[in-house]
């Protein structure tokens, strides 16, 4: 039974934990330096160069998943490393539907690859190809449309990036009542508010200078994509609290794996897919999103 003394030490191991990452931070903005103007420029190029990119990043996070997790049994990658691989064919061949579909039984054959050992590992490793399937299936589809993809994009990585940093700054300069202790015991209120009106700012900002009209409904679009990437993140910190982790990976610098770095970002783009998909269709999704 956890003791209220076990508690404090569980709190105070955090509030260390929370001032390494404050001493990682020029780290953290090193990396971002680095990365950033490299995914710009590949998100810039669409493609096949830009599916590559969302596949192999799909396949690290289904690799951190997996380890993370540790009742998958390791033997369930290869089915979900070849669904993603087909849903990358097949998306480039524009065929998204299929893609989804690749997707869905990877992660069904995956489960039941795992679920020879408990019932519990075959359900986690079925999630595991689902949660990377969409960190492909949502950057991969949206910027296939050939008008408003990179836009689109553009809008959510304003949004999404921005979020980030605001909730970091506006959490450590004021602090105040935790969003959720159980799940993350370092993210507040304030810093959750503030990333949703820098998200918010960003995102209008980006939509003002595509030419996009209707400047209040791509506010509130930015407002529910903010709010998602902050579910993402939460969902993430859930997964590795349960599972004992501060980090799914450390394969970026000053800010773990690649789960910790595109958990918020692969929720808001897939919800952001979904929208655009129910107003416009598979072949024009970042008009679906953008265009009201």
């Amino acid at each position: 039974m956890t003791t209220p003394d076990h508690r404090g030490e569980r709190i105070g191991a955090d509030v260390t934990a929370e001032a390494g990452e404050g001493g990682s931070l020029a780290l953290r903005t090193a990396s971002t330096a680095v990365l950033a103007p490299a995914v710009l420029a590949i998100t810039y190029m669409g493609g096949w160069p830009f599916l590559v990119l969302c596949a192999f990043a799909a396949a690290g996070i289904l690799r951190e998943w997996t380890h993370l997790t540790a009742k998958a049994d390791a033997r369930s990658l290869a089915p979900g490393l070849a669904a993603l691989t087909a849903a990358l064919v097949l998306t480039g061949l524009d065929q998204p539907g299929t893609a989804a579909v690749a997707i869905a039984a990877g992660a069904g054959l995956a489960g039941v690859m795992a679920g020879r050992a408990t019932p519990d590992a075959g359900i986690w490793a079925a999630a595991g190809v689902v949660y990377a399937g969409i960190a492909f299936f949502g950057p991969g589809v949206l910027r296939q449309d050939p008008l408003w993809g990179l836009t689109a994009l553009l809008f959510l990585f304003a949004t999404v990036w921005t979020t980030d940093i605001f909730a970091f700054l506006c959490g450590r300069a004021i602090g105040g009542p935790l969003l959720w202790l159980r799940v993350s015991p370092k993210k507040t209120w304030a810093g959750a508010i503030g990333g949703a009106a820098g998200g918010v700012a960003a995102g209008v900002a980006v939509a003002y200078a595509s030419g996009i009209g209707k400047l209040g409904i791509a506010g509130v679009m930015a407002l529910l994509l903010s709010v998602l990437a902050q579910a993402g993140d939460l969902f993430e910190s859930a997964v590795k609290r349960r599972f004992g982790a501060k980090d799914a990976g450390r394969l970026i610098p000053g800010h773990g794996g690649l789960m910790d770095r595109l958990d918020g970002f692969l929720v808001a783009t897939f919800a952001a897919l979904l929208i655009g998909i129910v107003r416009h269709g598979t072949a024009a999704a970042g008009a679906g999103l953008l265009l009201w």
